[in-house]
């Protein structure tokens, strides 16, 4: 006891130290897109045909946008409507700026997911008849592409599950309400269930705080899962625990319903024999907030805290840092130039219907490589609060597509706190400012999607009409598009690829030449949005097939 505790009390004396302060002056452009698309936008994905698939949940009563083609569907869980007419999926092109509806039966609700290898969008779980079903989306361009589903896929109910793609393309579905365990899909042996009592020993009698676990793939092909505030390193083939980590200082729960959010930082130095990777967990609720905002309508002050990790250390602890201002119910998101936008959330109460209070309309950015008090980048606020059943994710093209917000058991838009919120915005950081163009890159091969293989050499041609030209070292950077609900985007990771040589090609032209990761474990196969970067100034993203 005294042994863990001593670290614990070194940080807090380090933290209470260190002199914060922000970078200055704050940066980026805010953006409405639509004004209404029908449905909160509880759950999202990016698919590689640039279209963002988002869906909330099937027995909300009616949403704003009909089902396609006239289709109707009996809804007998469905407390306000019994026969529904309406759509409860989206997809949104990024293109034209538009919306189709999609058509989900069954409820999706709190649920989880993921793209497999082939690029198609897996959903997992949800409430009542949705609770063991999976369903599939596979892009297409045409406009004739829809859900299916398909009947007791998983082994047991996964509500507010998690799911993480893995080295063989599988994916790993993570707890749930009252489940202390994970399952694979697709199931390829058995058995086919998993206790995990790491999950039942976060558990929070009455509050929980161990719902919607972050998970990370590892460079060594196991899991790093965090749940409440303890964190374990999980050979999932042997269902071992081989890494158990300290408690984050001050012990304060970090998931739903305490909701911070997470990120595995950008992974460097691919060539290394052992690769370090740092996870940072950022915001969430002091213990007992949850209960407090339910029963005595108390909203107690977010957390003002990110704890920051080296998951492959001998010996690793939490480093404790300062944010700008408490935040729960925020995502995370990476960029392109491997820093982290910290969006949506509230400065007090906990996630759940009614329980957050304080909208918090500045996002901020995170520079993991700056000293520790000099991170944070305070950003220009938005208009619109984004509470309860918020997400935000990268687009291709740099931008961050922010919807969602519906605090509520139903839609609801009148004599509210936070009404239902059906606009979508995008976020524009402030390397996409005019004031960069001259600098900022432009991918002109390849035009189109193309396949890399591991270990092999990729080649991108690229533009920069800058008179003084490029600055070494310019970085390839590859994004796996990540699914992202209540405050977590899952399976996101970024890779920045060792840089093999940099050619002049022409007075603007240059071609850039980079290894691609050797290992699944670094990079699980699939498809990845590939940018060039110089001077922190992305590119426009191009889609890549990693196999």
């Amino acid at each position: 006891m005294a042994a863990e505790a001593k670290p614990q009390i070194l940080y807090f004396a380090l933290f209470l130290l260190l002199s914060f302060h922000l970078a200055s002056g704050a940066g980026g452009t805010w953006e409405l897109l639509l004004n209404d698309v029908g449905i909160s936008a509880m759950h999202s994905q990016l698919l590689i045909n640039d279209r963002v698939v988002m869906y909330d949940r099937s027995n909300f009563g009616p949403s704003k946008i009909s089902l396609p083609n006239g289709v109707c569907r009996d809804s007998p869980n469905d407390v306000v409507s019994k026969r529904d007419c309406t759509a409860h999926s989206i997809e949104y092109d990024v293109a034209s700026n538009s919306i189709r509806p999609l058509t989900i039966l069954s409820n999706t609700w709190c649920s989880s997911g993921g793209v497999t290898p082939e690029g198609a969008l897996l959903q997992t779980g949800g409430d009542k008849e949705g609770e063991r079903k999976a369903r599939m989306l596979y892009p297409c361009d045409d406009d004739a592409c829809d859900w299916s589903e398909v009947d007791n896929a998983l082994n047991v109910r996964r509500w507010y599950a998690t799911n993480h793609v893995l080295p063989d393309g599988r994916q790993i579905i993570v707890g749930g309400r009252n489940q202390f365990s994970f399952e694979f899909f697709p199931k390829t042996k058995a058995p086919s269930l998993y206790n995990l009592p790491f999950l039942s020993e976060t558990y929070d009698v009455g509050q929980e705080n161990n719902l919607y676990p972050f998970v990370f793939l590892n460079s060594d092909g196991n899991i790093f899962i965090f749940a409440n505030n303890r964190a374990i390193l999980l050979d999932y083939e042997t269902n071992t625990v081989v890494k158990t980590y300290p408690k984050i200082p001050g012990g304060d729960p970090r998931s739903y319903p305490s909701t911070g959010s997470a990120v595995l930082l950008p992974i460097e130095n691919l060539e290394e024999e052992v690769i370090e990777l740092e996870v940072l967990v950022c915001g969430g609720a002091p213990r007992g907030s949850y209960l407090l905002a339910l029963d005595k309508n108390t909203f107690v002050k977010a957390l003002d805290t990110c704890a920051r990790i080296k998951i492959n250390d001998d010996d690793p602890n939490w480093v404790l840092e300062k944010m700008p201002r408490p935040r729960v119910m925020g995502d995370m998101t990476l960029l392109p130039n491997g820093h982290v936008l910290l969006i949506n959330g509230g400065s007090s109460g906990s996630a759940g219907w009614e329980l957050g209070r304080e909208p918090v309309l500045n996002p901020d950015i995170y520079h993991p490589d700056k000293p520790v008090g000099s991170r944070f980048q305070v950003q220009n606020p938005s208009t619109i609060p984004r509470m309860y059943h918020s997400t935000a994710g990268l687009l291709r093209d740099g931008r961050v597509q922010v919807g969602g917000s519906n605090p509520h058991q139903f839609y609801n838009f009148t004599d509210v706190l936070f009404p239902t919120e059906l606009r979508l915005e995008a976020f524009s950081p402030s390397y996409l400012d005019s004031r960069y163009w001259s600098i900022r890159p432009t991918i002109m091969s390849p035009f189109s999607q193309s396949t890399v293989n591991y270990g092999g050499i990729m080649r991108l041609r690229f533009m920069v009409f800058s008179i003084g030209g490029v600055q070494s070292p310019v970085k390839v950077t590859m994004v796996f598009p990540s699914f992202t609900s209540h405050s977590f985007s899952m399976s996101q990771r970024l890779l920045v690829l060792d840089h093999v040589e940099l050619m002049r090609i022409g007075v603007w032209s240059y071609e850039v030449s980079v290894k691609v990761p050797r290992s699944k474990n670094l990079a699980p196969p699939g498809y990845y949005m590939a940018f060039v970067v110089n001077q922190d100034i992305p590119s426009e993203g191009v889609w890549v097939r990693l196999q």
